[in-house]
């Protein structure tokens, strides 16, 4: 089972993460608990030890779900990651508060829905300008110092707010949104970690679902993504064209398109884990067969490149900008 040291936060973790963001009825619609349940018990059979959670996901249906997932497996073989940073309203409205009162609530409110005694890894899941950065940091301090945390880092920020957050607290794990169609970050927040030896954990490598190879261009959503440009007309049908277009390197490599792309995402040398969203074990299956995989390094170019008419920015062989 292949493990790897996710930066400077010293967690043993499997390469491919178990995403919940699927457990966001207002984000994916509904989805079946018990094919989650399932699918949750294949990824550790599979290899995966690494789960991936947020206070947000459902307002506390995903930490939920994936106590209930995990409650049979041994707690010293996986590791959970969840995440805080809004404040839950009756009425359903949220607000940002990373505010010491509320991160101590938070904090205890995730580990009674996921029934452990210590998040091993907490995120800020977005940026709070309103709250004082050494507070905030104080506040995880003293929850690592509870035996309530383990390792502390941040979601969705930007490289100045990293370096704004490290320069109070010990934030050792980056999580942005990262996938080949949309790279950002490549050249300032990746290269930023990987000179600090932080670990990053992407999320939405698959571009939400857009790269597993199984849309062909006239496909409607009824979830969020029926307002996603990338998900409209020519460019949803170019990208799904680029995609098809990689089958036969896929099928060289003895591969699906699934796992020849999220093999050559995690190839990039500031990766270290992509939280990939499972609803089913035949999903868990095909995304534990890209582990310890390895693209060689022309195909990992021809595979940018192969999206970059779409309108992204990729690097080629020789190093220039398109």
């Amino acid at each position: 089972m292949e493990r790897i040291r996710l930066g400077r936060s010293g967690l043993s973790v499997s390469p491919v993460a178990f995403g919940t963001w699927q457990l966001s009825p207002r984000f994916w619609g509904d989805v079946d608990k018990k094919q989650v349940l399932a699918a949750v018990g294949l990824a550790f059979d599979k290899g995966i030890n690494f789960f991936d959670t947020a206070d947000a996901y459902g307002d506390g249906y995903g930490e939920s779900t994936l106590g209930e997932a995990i409650r049979d497996l041994p707690r010293d073989e996986i590791v959970i990651c969840t995440k805080v940073y809004n404040h839950f309203n009756p009425d359903g409205s949220r607000y940002p508060d990373l505010s010491r009162d509320h991160l101590i609530e938070r904090c205890e409110a995730s580990l009674k829905r996921l029934g452990i005694e210590t998040v091993d890894l907490y995120l800020l899941h977005f940026y709070d300008g309103l709250t004082p950065l050494a507070e905030v940091a104080d506040t995880l301090n003293r929850l690592r110092e509870q035996g309530k945390v383990r390792a502390i880092g941040v979601s969705n920020h930007n490289v100045e707010q990293v370096r704004a957050q490290r320069c109070f607290g010990p934030y050792d794990v980056v999580q942005p949104p990262y996938s080949l169609i949309d790279p950002a970050g490549e050249n300032d927040l990746l290269p930023y970690c990987q000179g600090q030896d932080l670990g990053v954990m992407i999320y939405s490598p698959m571009h939400k679902g857009l790269l597993t190879g199984k849309y062909r261009g006239d496909e409607t959503f009824a979830d969020f993504r029926k307002h996603h440009p990338d998900f409209q007309g020519q460019r949803f049908r170019d990208l799904c064209q680029a995609v098809q277009s990689l089958a036969p390197m896929a099928e060289r490599y003895g591969l699906t398109l699934y796992q020849l792309i999220l093999a050559a995402t995690l190839m990039h040398p500031a990766i270290h884990v992509a939280a990939c969203g499972f609803k089913s074990p035949d999903q868990v299956a095909e995304a534990a067969g890209a582990m310890g995989r390895r693209i060689e390094r022309p195909d990992v170019f021809a595979i940018r490149k192969a999206l970059g008419p779409t309108g992204t920015k990729i690097i080629d062989a020789a190093g220039t900008r398109k």
